[in-house]
């Protein structure tokens, strides 16, 4: 039976262009993931946007002369087109600075409030001295008072995973502009995460199937979980509706808090605009399942935090209490995290110039190309090294030579030779067995794709195409010119399996499939992709914002092995793939960063 299926994004920081980094974490699996689903027969709803919260977004506005909102505004509409370039498909990616967002926010807040898991609290507050404005808890780096690493944040430390208070660093610094922040008493309000110690354990402990770097590394954490800021003393942010705490023009909430919660207002805003505002319980109560998807850096509120506060407003945590506004709300099924994307052994960084952005390199090589290395080379597991070499290597010998060559040799001997599908008459033992093991490869694939196995189920395509390559190379068909029966009955089962190919490909490789199904004279759209609307806010007068969506619904490609129409008219095939030159892979493109090993 099919179920509802929640797909969460991770929401990209709209101050400045995101780097393939950042989509090999969050963007291509969440999509690879969604499109299986869809052909498997699932409802999907596929949510996220742009994080336009926070300090770092005032920081980078002033840099470059613009307002806050400005600069929201104008990384919103270049992540947005980047990520419809690259073929995700959102069934809404929205932004955190709309009307909705805000209410969902604040009715969260409100429900936690009110079963006790918020408390007042006064701390020392991090102050740039040259600013007099308040340093995020991650702009703060300094010597992790518990390990020792010298390259701790001011809110955890990356190397032994504790969460940490910026006023608990040795040597701590501003990232900014490298000075000591100056500590000042100020009152804010904390998420009592100690009070869901022992639920957050009976519930990890029924997570046994994650990923072993997600598991391990937040069991570890749970036993020395403590209360953690959720507002800041700035103004650019979600008010926060609370007597005393409202009418502070210098009190909004984290952009951490914000943001998490972003899962949740994207869906009712998706509901809202279908014109049913209570669809996007489908997603959220009940059997529906959600999976969440990030890079590694992001795990904490993911399996920590964000199930915290779903607690918490369910009424759920260690204190009891009754469900908020929006009812019992499932926790995730599962938090889909990725290893790091890096070069030269170093994360992809924009202040150290070691960054390859998304748009430089669609505009280059297209989508399908950086999609299918992803997930067949991506940081799946670990870490991962991107290099020219191996990308210019996966793309030439797997997607031009294996994959591009199948489509291309296997229809055009078929087009040449009668001009449409062929009608197979006797099969042979190694026509069955070729045939079979396509078929096969739909369970097996499949089994993959539901786990975020993306290297296993995209090596385990590639494994039919190379078995259907080599049937072609032995079976000769352009040798059977005496034997038309065999012929056509060879080329009919090579382009059978070309056409299951291309569904186990689909998930991986939107665009190409498509030119696919069209060069087998398919008609009609196999992959759907994203659109970008300009929508209305639905609660602010006079503001409008760009939005990605799209019908996924329809007539399109289904997970199963579906027989050829015979006599179906076949089209003469244009390469699938170019060949990268080689010295690519020893130079990289001219705009590529330089990184000295």
């Amino acid at each position: 039976m099919s179920a509802s299926v929640l797909t969460a994004v991770a929401w990209p920081y709209a101050n400045g262009p995101r780097h393939i980094g950042h989509v090999s974490g969050f963007g291509v699996p969440s999509d690879v993931f969604s499109r299986y689903m869809r052909m498997s027969g699932h409802r999907v709803l596929m949510v996220s946007g742009t994080d336009e919260h926070g300090t770092p977004i005032q920081v980078q506005a002033e840099k470059e002369g613009l307002t806050a909102r400005e600069l929201a505004d104008k990384y919103n509409r270049v992540i947005a087109g980047d990520l419809q370039g690259l073929g995700l498909s959102y069934d809404l990616f929205t932004r955190t600075t709309t009307g909705n967002h805000y209410q969902v926010v604040q009715d969260l807040f409100s429900a936690l409030w009110k079963n006790g898991y918020v408390v007042p609290k006064t701390e020392m507050g991090a102050i740039s001295p040259s600013t007099g404005r308040t340093l995020p808890d991650r702009y703060i780096e300094g010597t992790c008072p518990i390990c020792g690493y010298e390259g701790a944040r001011g809110d955890q430390c990356d190397n032994c995973g504790n969460q940490l208070d910026p006023s608990e660093l040795i040597n701590p610094r501003s990232k900014i502009n490298g000075e000591t922040p100056k500590f000042v008493e100020t009152e804010h309000l904390f998420l009592d995460l100690s009070a869901f110690i022992d639920s957050l354990g009976s519930w990890m402990g029924t997570r046994s199937d994650w990923r072993p770097n997600v598991l391990k590394f937040s069991q570890n954490l749970i036993k020395d979980l403590r209360p953690r800021a959720i507002t800041r003393d700035l103004d650019w942010g979600v008010p926060i509706p609370l007597d005393g705490w409202s009418d502070q023009p210098m009190k909004r909430f984290y952009v951490w808090f914000d943001a998490v919660i972003g899962y949740l207002s994207a869906s009712v805003e998706w509901a809202r605009r279908t014109g049913d505002p209570d669809a996007w319980k489908e997603f959220w109560t009940g059997d529906a399942q959600g999976y969440y998807f990030m890079g590694k850096d992001n795990i904490v509120f993911h399996s920590l935090i964000w199930p915290s506060l779903l607690l918490g407003q369910n009424g759920a945590g260690d204190k009891g209490g009754e469900p908020g506004r929006f009812g019992t709300l499932n926790l995730p099924t599962e938090v889909v995290s990725s290893e790091y994307l890096t070069m030269s052994g170093s994360k992809f960084s924009t202040s150290r110039g070691t960054v390859i952005y998304v748009g430089d390199f669609l505009k280059e090589f297209g989508p399908d190309a950086l999609r299918y290395f992803i997930s067949v080379a991506g940081p799946e597991n670990q870490d991962t090294d991107f290099t020219w070499e191996e990308f210019v290597r996966r793309t030439n010998f797997e997607l031009a030579n294996e994959w591009g060559n199948l489509v291309n040799r296997s229809i055009s001997m078929a087009h040449k030779n009668v001009g449409a599908i062929p009608k197979a008459t006797a099969l042979t033992p190694a026509d069955h067995e070729l045939l079979a093991q396509s078929k096969a490869a739909f369970d097996t694939v499949g089994a993959h794709l539901r786990r975020s196995r993306f290297k296993q189920a995209s090596g385990e395509a590639m494994r039919v195409i190379s078995l259907a390559n080599k049937y072609l190379s032995d079976q000769e068909p352009w040798k059977l010119k005496d034997d038309l029966d065999r012929r056509d009955s060879v080329l009919h089962t090579a382009l059978q399996v070309v056409q299951d190919a291309n569904t186990l490909m689909t998930p991986f490789l939107p665009h190409s499939a498509q030119k696919v199904h069209e060069a087998l004279g398919g008609t009609g759209v196999w992959a759907a992709q994203p659109e970008m609307t300009e929508v209305d806010d639905l609660d602010i007068p006079d503001r409008s914002y760009p939005v990605l969506t799209g019908d996924y619904a329809g007539e399109q490609a289904k997970w199963e092995s579906t027989p050829l129409e015979v006599g179906r008219p076949l089209q003469k095939p244009s390469p699938l793939f170019t060949k990268l030159d080689a010295k690519l892979g020893e130079v990289g493109p001219e705009w590529a960063p330089i990184v000295t090993e």
